[in-house]
């Protein structure tokens, strides 16, 4: 399979048309400048199977009036807006599709005109500024189990997200009808926790439980890990209990509508997990990210999703850019700034990235020794972690290029041919 790379945009010649949209909900804003520099003026379109006809038709002449060989279509990389126009334009023959960074068209659109007005008849020139200039990506399409993976990825960071937001609107409710609850059962994210709430959810009903039955209930929710002195610390906080009474009704009904909103969300959660796992195993190259001890299925499914397809991208710095872990520094004469990430990819490459470096540099992880070292330079952890971000991104790269597996136990990784 050739190799698609989304390396920065430079052959615009004089057989391309430049044709650039500015997404939007329900209108899309279009433009296309010709070799010779002629241009039309923006024009609007709808987000639909018609409005998109439109803006093929209204191209593909201007193309054909020139004899143009190649037409590229390129957009802000920012928004879900985009999706349907993609597919649509994925399947004709002399279309090529980029994106750019939104930050680039921010700081050019202020050199237009001098002013950082933002239109939307504005933008779609600034995109085609950007284009000529050599600063867009190829976009790498998911399809098939990756495409599935993606979406399911996302579908579980949202409901993650929802369900953060549900247990701190629990916890302000607890604060005011049972603030000794959560000073005695801290994590309320916890099934111990969840279950005294669903149960025993004020402190006169903890109190008529009887410390004894509280203490059996405890030890055999929890599986043996809590028991009498926690039963103990927390029915002599339900005795001495400040929480208010007045609304008390409303408030238990709203913890209940809580718990049972949190509870559809994590048999959600587990469902779209088994589903990662199965999409997963029909990625040919997923065996060689998983034999990296410290990245579990659901990691390299996120990754796996997010980036794409890891087989499309040539270089590693073309997969550190997307996921906004390519490095850069401010200098000016004889200063030199600190190098950064310039966190300007997709920021969920870089959270699976970083949970999956805590994993690794563990004791017995792939990149203990390594981040052990760093910290005795003086490295603080938190860039450490993201060093180690960065090399993990590097190892599976390599892996899934060479088609190999991640062998332990050398001083040095060392790739072996999967089978």
């Amino acid at each position: 399979m050739k190799k698609i790379k989304p390396k920065t945009t430079k052959a615009v010649n004089q057989k391309v048309l430049i044709s650039t949209v500015d997404g939007g909900s329900d209108k899309h804003y279009g433009y296309y400048r010709r070799p010779d520099g002629s241009e039309c003026k923006a024009f609007d379109f709808w987000n639909n199977g018609r409005g998109f006809k439109e803006f093929w038709e209204r191209i593909s002449s201007a193309a054909r009036a020139q004899d143009l060989e190649e037409i590229i279509v390129g957009f802000e990389s920012t928004g879900p807006y985009m999706e349907p126009l993609i597919q649509f334009l994925r399947s004709k023959k002399s279309v090529r599709l980029v994106q750019v960074n939104p930050m680039h068209t921010k700081r050019l659109k202020e050199l237009t005109g001098n002013s950082p007005l933002k239109t939307d008849r504005k933008d779609p020139k600034i995109i085609a500024d950007i284009i000529e200039l050599g600063h867009a990506l190829t976009v790498v399409i998911p399809e098939g189990p990756a495409a599935e993976l993606r979406r399911l990825t996302q579908g579980r960071e949202r409901t993650m997200a929802s369900r953060t937001r549900l247990f701190n609107q629990l916890q302000s409710l607890l604060v005011i009808s049972f603030p000794e609850f959560l000073q005695v059962m801290s994590d309320v994210k916890t099934a111990s926790a969840q279950h005294l709430l669903r149960n025993y959810p004020t402190a006169q009903k903890i109190i008529s439980l009887g410390e004894p039955a509280l203490a059996a209930l405890l030890r055999k929710v929890s599986r043996g890990k809590l028991g009498e002195d926690r039963a103990r610390a927390l029915f002599e906080g339900a005795n001495e209990s400040v929480g208010v009474r007045e609304g008390r009704s409303s408030m238990l009904l709203e913890i209940g509508l809580l718990l049972d909103t949190i509870a559809s969300y994590d048999h959600f959660i587990d469902s779209v997990e088994t589903e990662m796992v199965r999409y997963l195993e029909q990625v040919p190259y997923s065996r060689a990210i998983l034999s990296l001890k410290g990245i579990g299925p659901i990691t390299a499914a996120g990754l796996i999703g997010e980036v794409g397809d890891f087989t499309k991208f040539g270089t590693i710095s073309e997969v550190m850019k997307l996921a906004g872990l390519d490095l850069y520094e401010v200098s000016s004469g004889k200063h030199r700034g600190k190098l950064r990430i310039s966190k300007r990819g997709r920021p969920l490459i870089r959270k699976l990235l970083y949970f999956a470096a805590l994993s690794s540099v563990r004791k017995g992880g792939v990149m203990h020794e390594w981040y052990q070292r760093a910290l005795g330079r003086g490295m603080v952890k938190t860039k450490a972690l993201v060093a180690v971000s960065r090399k993990l991104l590097g190892l599976i790269f390599a892996l899934v290029r060479d088609h190999s597996v991640y062998v332990e136990n050398y001083l040095k990784p060392v790739l072996q041919e999967a089978a």
